[in-house]
């Protein structure tokens, strides 16, 4: 219709979708170590009482979107290595931030432990084939919901192999995790990244109203 006025934007009303995909980032940016608490605590208040998309991204607009690309820092990626070997005895090796990861890697665990933190990690092939020989110690996988992680084809002794992340249908997979070898009387963990702390504001503004608790 010729003279209809088209609303901005950013003036548009936002949903509640679109509040809960901001907390998100928001909590996310804070377990990233980019955000305080307190700003946390800010922005979060700001992010659940919005009523627009301008209002909405005005906590974001410090922020990197999300995505594999920021992870290169916009600058390509260097080559992943073919092949990488951690071996602990009685001592821990951790791997986590933004770490180069390779296509393949060799683990012994004899007591000790082994974490790789793939939240932040520089991901330069689709697959990454793990052999793990784990007799008293531990290996932790630390994966983020695009990370897609096998460990069926692991024997295992007296020790236990636990998988506690899942990837939701639809969710593009950036790196699949291919696990071999045997686990002893230690253990394989899977699992996601832990979320950020809740702070009081955050906590105050989730908990339940108190007439929600007084059945009608």
């Amino acid at each position: 219709m010729s003279g209809e006025l088209v609303p901005d934007h950013g003036e548009l009303r936002a949903s509640h979708e679109d509040r809960d995909q901001v907390v998100e980032r928001l909590r996310v940016a804070a377990g990233d170590g980019r955000l305080t608490a307190e700003e946390l605590d800010e922005r979060l208040e700001v992010a659940l009482t919005a009523r627009t998309y301008r209002e909405l991204e005005a906590v974001l607009t410090d922020l990197p979107a999300p995505g594999p690309a920021w992870a290169g820092g916009g600058v390509s990626s260097p080559a992943p290595k073919d092949r990488s070997r951690i071996a602990v005895d009685s001592a821990s090796a951790k791997r986590e931030g933004t770490w180069s990861v390779p296509r393949q890697m060799e683990i012994e665990s004899n007591s000790g432990s082994v974490v790789l933190d793939f939240t932040r990690a520089v991901i330069g092939s689709p697959t990454l084939e793990i052999e793990a020989s784990v007799r008293s110690g531990s290996v932790t996988l630390i994966v983020p919901p695009d990370v897609f992680v096998d460990v069926d084809e692991v024997a295992v002794s007296s020790g236990s192999v636990r998988h506690r992340a899942h990837v939701s249908a639809g969710t593009p997979i950036r790196l699949r995790i291919h696990v071999t070898g045997k686990v002893r009387s230690g253990s394989i963990t899977v699992r996601p990244p832990k979320p950020p702390r809740r702070g009081f504001l955050q906590w105050l503004l989730r908990r339940p109203g108190p007439m929600k608790s007084i059945a009608r």
